[in-house]
């Protein structure tokens, strides 16, 4: 949770693919609370993270 509020009130650039994929888990999180079930898991941030996540491979292989 704490890597939650700094995600709020620190915004820095990201260098490398696991910060970006930290920083879109943590913001989805933060910003659709109701996707998050009691238990912390949400099925709704998995979905749009790996749809993300897929988009951004297809891309990259684009432009190889």
């Amino acid at each position: 949770m704490n890597r939650l509020k700094e995600s709020l009130t620190v915004s820095h650039e990201i260098h490398t693919y696991t910060e970006l994929r930290q920083r879109i888990h943590d913001d989805l999180r933060i910003q659709h609370p109701e996707w998050v079930e009691p238990n912390g898991e949400s099925p709704m941030c998995d979905f749009y993270e790996a749809r993300l996540m897929a988009l951004l491979h297809f891309d990259a292989k684009g432009l190889n």
